[in-house]
């Protein structure tokens, strides 16, 4: 008979306990994404495999220890999107903060006074909009395939970068703390297959850069003049402007970003 001490069971608990955090979030990862059905395909081929050998079949058999074999590789492959993910979800820990959030209240402030004048502008008249805020996660990729601006944020000057029919009003906006970087800019488009088929591409666009960065979008539909946000791969939509400068005040603080990005987000999430 095993006999185990305190010491023991507290070690084996933690190990237990530690194991199913990290199985919990590997699947609220993947929870909505492609990476699901993948899954189940290696399922199969795990079943299959169990089988072959428990009833002998040789050449089966063979056939699956072969694709476990090259199986590693293939995973890092069809899954890059969700570990890129994993790794910066890892990487935006205190320990690794980057210090061009925007923390002065000042700042904050004018930021959200700023766009939420503009959006307003805009939603009332049914001009498409799409402006993305950085926070941790670096966005030089996508500010790079557009046109740079590095001006001062202003309403008067997003409204008319998004006016109909000149040259940057097609693509997203990109911001850092209060400047804009750059307009005319593309994003990733969603591939999740539970946003509503009634978004556009500036909606999947928007949820897109969400999926691969802590950076958060704000999005004003052209048909509708409906206001949406979108972060953390959800989003909000039909907002009205103290709902909106709610979720940009609570966002653009460090310190209040376990709570918006937390509870808070949990509870109000959705794709629409």
């Amino acid at each position: 008979m095993i006999s185990l001490d305190y010491g023991d069971l507290l070690r084996y608990g933690t190990d237990i306990l530690l194991v199913t955090y990290v199985i919990y979030k590997l699947i609220m990862l993947i929870r909505g994404t492609r990476a699901v059905q993948l899954l189940k395909g290696i399922m199969v081929i795990v079943i299959t495999w169990l089988v072959s050998k428990y009833f002998q079949l040789t050449t089966l058999h063979w056939l699956m220890s072969q694709a476990f074999t090259f199986g590693v590789l293939a995973v890092v492959i069809i899954f890059q999107p969700e570990l890129r993910r994993a790794l910066e979800q890892l990487g935006r820990g205190r320990l690794f903060a980057r210090t061009s959030s925007i923390q002065d209240d000042d700042t904050v402030t004018r930021v959200v006074q700023e766009v939420c004048k503009s959006v307003t502008y805009m939603a009332k008249r049914r001009i498409g909009a799409l402006i993305v805020i950085e926070r941790e996660t670096g966005l030089n990729d996508f500010v790079e395939t557009g046109i740079a601006i590095n001006g001062r944020v202003s309403s008067e000057l997003l409204i008319n970068i998004f006016i109909p029919n000149t040259p940057l009003h097609d693509g997203a906006v990109i911001m850092r703390k209060d400047v804009i970087l750059a307009a005319a800019c593309y994003l990733p488009l969603s591939e999740n297959n539970s946003i509503s088929k009634e978004l556009g591409t500036r909606h999947r666009a928007a949820i897109g850069v969400s999926e691969v960065s802590d950076g958060m979008s704000i999005i004003v539909s052209e048909e509708t003049g409906q206001v949406s946000f979108a972060a953390n791969g959800a989003m909000n939509r039909n907002l009205t402007e103290a709902q909106l400068a709610e979720l940009l005040t609570e966002n653009l603080h460090p310190l209040s970003k376990s709570k918006s990005m937390g509870s808070r987000w949990h509870w109000r999430r959705k794709h629409g």
